[in-house]
């Protein structure tokens, strides 16, 4: 275990930026550990300060995975982190989900050299990583401002990913109203990827959470319950998402912190 070795908080996110950042949370390491990244749909927004970032400073967009990440977190790295809602990534970034999905863009080439330096000067001004996730927050908030209802939600597409948690991709196309064609075209263009592979990520996350809050549950049962066909469905997705079995993976996450 790494006891005493990851400071994360989270902050509950402003009603300035809470249309578009679901979640924001900052992290600091003294000591270098082994993090891994949970596969997720949505975009984050970075900025590291440390060994690690250039100049001791940078920000990155790292688009929605469909893979476990495992990345080493250097002694001293502190992180201020912001998970975007779903379909406000064009908004706050001015890119489609499409341009990011599975990758990692560093900020100036999103929001060009001038608006990168200006946040860059008003982070290089603090020491606390609190005021950090505020600076950082003002930041998207003047995106927002910007933005002026131009990259509205796309309903449709959120609409439907609620549903895709219960539902397969044609019950979910049939619910709304669209054919299964035009659902995956609105859906990569808003979420950037199909709804069967977000679909996919959605139960993975349902049935790693089941395992989490109770590590006396079957697999059998959680399998059942997260929507998979049969254990094996679920091993089979475990290995695809982490390289490893169900309970392997447990174990990893047991020893080693979560990054995101």
């Amino acid at each position: 275990m790494h006891a005493g070795r990851v400071h994360r908080r989270h902050i509950a996110p402003s009603a300035s930026v809470a249309s578009a950042v679901a979640a924001l949370f900052v992290d600091e390491r003294d000591h270098g550990v082994q993090g891994v990244l949970i596969p997720r749909p949505e975009v984050h927004l970075v900025v590291r300060f440390g060994p690690a970032a250039r100049r001791g400073l940078d920000a990155h967009a790292m688009g929605g995975t469909q893979r476990v990440r495992r990345k080493r977190i250097h002694s001293g790295q502190r992180t201020v982190t912001a998970r975007l809602h779903l379909g406000a990534h064009e908004a706050v970034l001015g890119v489609p989900a499409s341009a990011l999905v599975g990758g990692i863009v560093a900020l100036e080439d999103l929001w060009g050299e001038a608006a990168a330096r200006r946040l860059f000067e008003r982070l290089g001004d603090t020491d606390d990583t609190t005021h950090a996730a505020t600076v950082l927050e003002s930041a998207i908030a003047e995106r927002l401002a910007r933005a002026d209802g131009r990259h509205a939600h796309p309903r449709l597409a959120l609409a439907a990913a609620e549903r895709l948690a219960s539902g397969t991709v044609n019950d979910v196309a049939g619910d709304i109203g669209v054919s299964e064609r035009h659902l995956r075209r609105v859906f990569r263009e808003a979420v950037g990827v199909g709804p069967k592979a977000f679909a996919r990520v959605v139960r993975f996350h349902r049935a790693l959470r089941a395992a989490l809050e109770d590590e006396h549950a079957h697999w059998a049962d959680i399998a059942t319950d997260a929507g998979y066909y049969d254990q094996a469905h679920l091993i089979a997705e475990f290995r695809a998402f982490t390289g490893l079995t169900p309970q392997g993976f447990l174990g990893e996450l047991r020893a080693t912190p979560l990054i995101s």
